[in-house]
């Protein structure tokens, strides 16, 4: 991406389109942080919202793969980048469409990647939408660094975790983080947790169970739920189906609804403050 100064005020305009702006972060890789970001945008656009989904994963960029579009480039005009289209009220922008193939690597110092997130977000013509979601990469560096400085204003943070104890370590160093930047925590998502088996029924916690919930209360931060571990949202990811969709009433589509219903539930008590 070319290097050049920015103008603070598409920055600012294109935010002010914008309602609300969600981070979703974790502590560590492997957690499904971008699994969780491409379905809450499915669900909230599922509820009729218009939605964005921002990956600014620079180095690691999935999204595109997981919303079956990484086949897709964006289209130019004179209002700025269009976006590329996942459904009709769902846009997606991502380093991925710019890259020469999907082996390309991206070897960039901060000051290029944080040029390129403002450009994500002031040169991209969002439109006007309810909800922007915005995918980090793991830990709290450069990316999530940038973000915060960019967006004063953003709603808060979703907080991705497995429930094993070396994930949660790690996320109550992403929550720590997040407070430092004077941005509200939404809420703990805590993903794979638990499996239940096809063939018997019975209930397998493989990863555990409910770290993410006491790690909310020791921190005294809000739980929005957990999604268990599902092979098909898996699949549905590696082929680029939108499997909560789909499948509406699997019990992964309605934990990511409640999750959903809670994190709006969350904004709400925010803004009324």
């Amino acid at each position: 991406m070319e290097k050049k100064a920015f103008d603070d005020s598409k920055l600012k305009k294109s935010l002010s389109n914008i309602d609300h702006k969600i981070v979703v972060l974790s502590g560590k890789g492997g957690v499904g942080k971008s699994t969780v970001s491409a379905n809450l945008a499915l669900s909230l656009a599922e509820k009729g919202n218009e939605v964005g989904v921002l990956d600014s994963d620079i180095h690691g960029p999935s999204i595109p793969k997981i919303l079956g579009v990484d086949t897709k480039k964006p289209a130019m005009s004179q209002q700025g980048i269009i976006p590329v289209p996942a459904l009709t009220n769902l846009k997606v922008m991502s380093m991925a469409f710019l890259l020469q193939d999907t082996d390309s690597a991206v070897i960039w110092r901060g000051p290029l990647k944080m040029a390129a997130i403002r450009q994500f977000i002031g040169d991209v013509n969002w439109g006007k939408l309810d909800y922007l979601i915005i995918d980090l990469p793991p830990g709290t560096g450069d990316e999530p660094l940038s973000i915060a400085q960019l967006i004063p204003d953003c709603d808060g943070a979703v907080v991705v975790t497995t429930p094993q104890d070396v994930a949660l370590i790690s996320v109550r160093k992403s929550i720590n983080f997040v407070k430092k930047m004077n941005m509200p925590v939404i809420g703990v998502v805590e993903n794979m947790s638990g499996f239940k088996c096809p063939h018997c029924g019975k209930n397998i916690d493989i990863f555990k169970t409910g770290g993410g919930q006491k790690t909310s209360i020791d921190l005294n931060v809000p739980y929005l739920g957990k999604i268990p571990i599902d092979p098909k949202i898996v699949d549905s990811g590696d082929l680029g189906q939108h499997y909560i969709i789909k499948d509406k009433k699997s019990v992964t589509a309605k934990s990511f609804e409640e999750i959903v219903n809670n994190i709006e539930k969350n904004i709400k008590k925010v803004e009324v403050k």
